[in-house]
């Protein structure tokens, strides 16, 4: 898989996000004309991109702040809808990183759960609703 793609309100506050989560920023780009019409299907698309990778290099997340055609505002997705559910996280430190999505305003939807003593996990809502899981690993498994 090249990258997973989302949509954003305000591109430099998800990028702040998801860089103190970890992510490096890898490129940026204001990207318009005959070919990116072509390529998305939207006519006079024209949109600012920024492409994030995890610190390990295997996953990429690629995020646009539409400039023209208007973005159009949906309800956040739940977590039971069918289509594009959410983007996982790895963390070394799922307290730590709670903390830095709480100075974005971002908390557990319900809490942390523990999954068999395997993972502790959480789902919060992200910038412009997204809906992020974050995980940390307890143990290896065998």
């Amino acid at each position: 898989m090249e990258n997973v793609g989302i949509a954003v309100r305000d591109i430099e506050e998800a990028i702040a996000f998801f860089r103190d989560l970890g992510l490096a920023v890898i490129g940026r780009d204001e990207v318009s004309g005959e070919w990116a019409d072509t390529a998305v299907g939207l006519d006079g698309n024209h949109a600012r991109i920024a492409m994030l990778e995890t610190p390990d290099g295997s996953g990429r997340l690629e995020l646009f702040e539409y400039l023209h055609p208007d973005a159009l505002e949906t309800e956040p997705t739940l977590p039971n809808e069918i289509g594009m559910h959410r983007v996982a996280f790895s963390v070394d430190d799922l307290d730590a990183a709670l903390g830095i999505a709480a100075r974005y305003g971002c908390r557990p939807l319900r809490g942390v759960a523990d999954y068999q003593g395997v993972y502790r996990l959480t789902y919060l809502r992200g910038p412009s609703g997204i809906l992020v899981m974050l995980a940390e690993e307890q143990r290896r498994s065998r």
